[in-house]
């Protein structure tokens, strides 16, 4: 599958200056950040969110979280994760598991965690697992005109305490 037309008119339209990446299929932006050889924090994943009823994208670094209670306080109402089935009908021209971070597309706003924001180049899914785009900071910013907060933390999310204990009984460290 190449790039979804929808997104190619969008940034030739937009005389965006862009450089499109081929790669082996990556199901994750962590996996694409290391078979293109760049840090983490430079490759965006793209995570599609509901407020209430708003449905919006959240950008972050691929080497970080998304904070869910720091976005909630931003946003002033609970924020949960969009199920798989409906980013399939929301993103149909995409493979599953790819969304550009360009909302409009979508009619989507966009939320970029100010971590990313400060890197001078961001790489990110062209719509497919297979296809990225290298694009300066500066550029996607004027695109796609994000709202920037921080809501992103380094790493893995740690488990909730109670996923511990099912894991490890008292005798395996589990407990005191």
């Amino acid at each position: 599958m190449s790039m979804p037309a929808k997104l190619r008119s969008h940034l030739e339209a937009a005389q965006a200056a862009y450089v499109p990446m081929s790669h082996i299929p990556a199901r994750s932006s962590q996996y694409a950040a290391s078979l293109l050889h760049v840090p983490g924090r430079q490759v965006a994943k793209t995570v599609a969110l509901r407020a209430g009823k708003q449905i919006l994208l959240a950008v972050l670094p691929a080497s970080y979280h998304l904070n869910l209670g720091k976005l909630t306080t931003i946003l002033g109402t609970p924020v949960n994760l969009i199920e798989e089935r409906e980013c399939y009908r929301l993103f149909p021209d995409c493979q599953p598991g790819t969304v550009p971070p360009f909302g409009e597309l979508y009619n989507l706003p966009v939320y970029m965690d100010k971590s990313l924001a400060a890197a001078p180049e961001i790489i990110f899914s062209a719509g497919t697992l297979s296809e990225s785009i290298r694009m300066s900071s500066d550029e996607f910013m004027r695109l796609a005109k994000p709202h920037l907060f921080s809501f992103a933390e380094i790493g893995e999310p740690a488990p909730a305490k109670k996923d511990l204990s099912e894991v490890f009984g008292q005798e395996e460290g589990g407990g005191k």
